[in-house]
């Protein structure tokens, strides 16, 4: 294959050794170069444009502007250029804001090489690559109770509860404050009509709203 054709990647990653590890991992795959690499979007948008990557690995938790909301920045430098989310979150509101914001894939960062360049090669063909999990996740959630009082948004910081994660856990995790997370349980306990956490899973779960 000439190295004309050969498919351009960026990656925007801040941890040195992985974003080193994919680049090399890439590199080292024939049809396939390495466009530029970069430890975050603010770093990335002086000069993505010029790289004109086909496709750009991009993280979710990168210091300054995160990953999600990069998206629609990078969409505009490099309009034909595809997205994959490479992360270690498998939060489902952070999926589908990945996905509403133009992401192509998600993948989670225990995918293999080898998965990794087949779902660089996937998203080039026109496919949608998920890690297996994260596909499960995708399809669960069409297939919970529509007629869910909670939103979507509720409905995740619920089974994020059931999981048992703290309220500071899940503020972190969803790049959100405190106050917002018991501003959300608060209203979650409302729409059930419970008053305890145990209740409000329970309740959830017994209606298929979780």
């Amino acid at each position: 294959m000439s190295r004309d054709l050969d498919i351009s990647v960026c990656i925007i990653e801040d941890d040195e050794t992985i974003r080193e590890g994919y680049a090399y991992l890439i590199g080292q795959t024939p049809g396939y170069k390495i466009a530029g690499s970069y430890p975050s979007f603010e770093d990335a948008a002086k000069k993505i444009a010029q790289d004109d990557p086909d496709v750009i690995l991009l993280d979710v938790e990168l210091p300054g502007i995160s990953g999600i909301d990069a998206i629609p920045k990078l969409k505009k430098l490099v309009p034909d250029a595809f997205i994959l989310i490479l992360t270690v979150y498998e939060q489902e509101l952070l999926i589908f804001r990945a996905l509403g914001n133009g992401a192509s894939g998600y993948l989670t960062k225990n995918t293999s090489p080898e998965k990794i360049i087949s779902a660089i090669h996937e998203v080039m063909e026109g496919g949608g690559p998920m890690s297996a999990h994260i596909a499960r996740m995708v399809i669960h959630s069409f297939q919970r109770n529509e007629a869910s009082p909670l939103t979507r948004r509720e409905t995740e910081i619920l089974e994020q509860i059931a999981t048992g994660k703290s309220r500071k856990r899940i503020a972190q995790e969803l790049f959100i404050d405190l106050e917002t997370v018991k501003s959300h349980i608060k209203n979650i306990y409302h729409k059930l009509n419970v008053h305890s956490k145990a209740d409000a899973i329970k309740t959830a779960k017994d209606n298929k709203f979780i």
